[in-house]
């Protein structure tokens, strides 16, 4: 298994990234890339209210974290971006929202 958790937006190639994350796939392995990206759709701002709504709620029940990695915001890519790159360059990969501002890419190497 090859893991990429909130790094995708912070490299300038998102299609070079996922080629070598498949280059270092075992084959039958898997990749999967958890990341963030920009808002570009109605769609995409109808999912970031309920983040928004989801994510107030869980401050509330357990307090703010604040994280001390760099931060990168707005992200450099849409989903639509992401998500057909992702279409292109891992063939037959399942892309998901996720919510809380977060895409899925899961993807088998043959």
């Amino acid at each position: 298994m090859v893991a990429s958790v909130a790094t995708l937006h912070h490299l300038g190639d998102p299609g070079a990234a996922l080629r070598r994350l498949a280059e270092l796939t075992a084959p039958g392995g898997v990749v999967v890339v958890v990341g963030l990206a920009r808002t570009s759709t109605i769609g995409d701002v109808v999912v970031h209210l309920v983040g928004l709504v989801q994510h107030q709620t869980l401050t509330r029940r357990h307090g703010y974290w604040e994280h001390s990695a760099p931060t990168v915001w707005a992200p450099p890519h849409t989903y639509s971006e992401v998500r057909d790159t992702a279409r292109r360059e891992l063939p037959g990969c399942r892309w998901r929202r996720l919510p809380m501002w977060r895409y899925v890419i899961e993807w088998r190497k043959p």
